[in-house]
């Protein structure tokens, strides 16, 4: 089951982002050759007006492949022959087609459990935030110049801080304090502390409330996604650390399988929470500048608009095939990395 559902999260999540690159395509006249699901050999497919609709043998990644994207096609509708904007569009709509997707899986969930509001349950005795005379009812705006929505945006932020003294901006009876915390570190935790104590209290707000902390929500997994980025180039977490299909599949196995004993319901609250930040997490993962994702090809774009004239189709292609290969072996790796840890070798 845990298998059938993983496949499920991924194909919704990899059919919406290729659905932005195909209603974009078809919006600014783009020929659509075929719309697959998965990879390698073709299970079937079936033929609509000038696109194939295809499911290939392994469910993992799929593609909207468009007349003339990748050579040289002489189709007035053809990729290469729509302007410099329409193909930005079309590129970028996949990662934004994401976010979206994850906006409203995030209002769907918030509807149902409510969200977490910064708001201080309590302060560890001996810890900064007691020293500073933070209290019980504080509310968190700011953690330096980063806003604070949710009270896991406070774990969040300290744990790629770890060790560092923060600014804190909070409100009390309506009035704005602001007072610096260095962290205490916690020997039988194993990690540094401010003293926050949180509740588990979730509050359930209105159609609108729920709409803006959906957009915080995708924000919160866009943020999380990039400070983990910046750990791995800063050297704080390595390729090691790092979980690919197979690391994500037993996380989603593990997560159904604690959720089930509570319900049915739970499970479907459980995946819609992972779904969330899988979704996100791709929008920002295909934006980043490397060849062969949608980041690398929206800077060639970019480049050919502030040019005006586009970079060699085959010098463009050459550094989009290194940069597939280059995926592929840390693809490799990352997998290897999954097993090793999930079968101890």
């Amino acid at each position: 089951m845990k298998i059938i559902i993983a496949i499920l999260i991924f194909s919704l999540i990899i059919i919406f982002h290729e659905l932005g690159h195909f209603l974009l395509a078809k919006a600014n006249g783009i020929r659509v050759n075929e719309f697959c699901l998965g990879l390698g050999p073709k299970v079937f497919g079936i033929t609509k007006g000038e696109t194939t609709y295809s499911l290939q043998l392994f469910p993992i990644g799929g593609a909207c492949m468009m007349e003339g994207e990748d050579t040289e096609s002489e189709d007035g509708r053809a990729f290469g022959k729509k302007s410099v904007w329409a193909r930005i569009s079309v590129v970028a709509a996949g990662p934004v087609f994401n976010f979206l997707m994850a906006f409203g899986f995030a209002f769907i969930l918030l509807c149902n459990i409510g969200y977490d509001l910064p708001v201080l349950a309590g302060v560890t005795e001996g810890y900064p935030a007691e020293e500073a005379g933070m209290q019980a009812g504080d509310t968190i705006l700011k953690i330096d110049h980063t806003r604070i929505h949710f009270f896991r945006d406070i774990s969040a932020y300290t744990q790629f801080h770890s060790g560092d003294a923060v600014t804190v901006t909070y409100e009390r009876d309506g009035e704005r304090c602001q007072t610096v915390l260095t962290p205490k570190y916690n020997e039988e935790y194993g990690y540094y502390m401010y003293g926050f104590q949180g509740s588990s209290q979730k509050t359930k707000g209105s159609v609108l409330s729920n709409l803006k902390y959906s957009v915080y929500e995708v924000e919160y997994w866009i943020r999380v996604t990039i400070d983990s980025l910046k750990s791995l180039v800063g050297g704080k977490v390595s390729v090691n650390d790092m979980s690919g299909p197979v690391g994500i599949v037993n996380m989603i196995g593990d997560s159904y399988e604690q959720s089930v004993t509570y319900g049915y319901y739970m499970v479907f609250l459980q995946m819609l929470y992972i779904t969330i930040f899988l979704s996100a997490n791709l929008g920002v993962m295909n934006l980043l500048p490397i060849p062969a994702l949608d980041g690398g090809r929206l800077v060639f774009l970019i480049v050919e608009a502030l040019r005006g004239k586009p970079v060699p189709r085959d010098k463009e292609g050459f550094v989009h095939m290194i940069g597939f290969v280059i995926l592929m072996g840390i693809m490799v790796l990352v997998m290897f990395n999954d097993f090793a840890r999930i079968f101890g070798f």
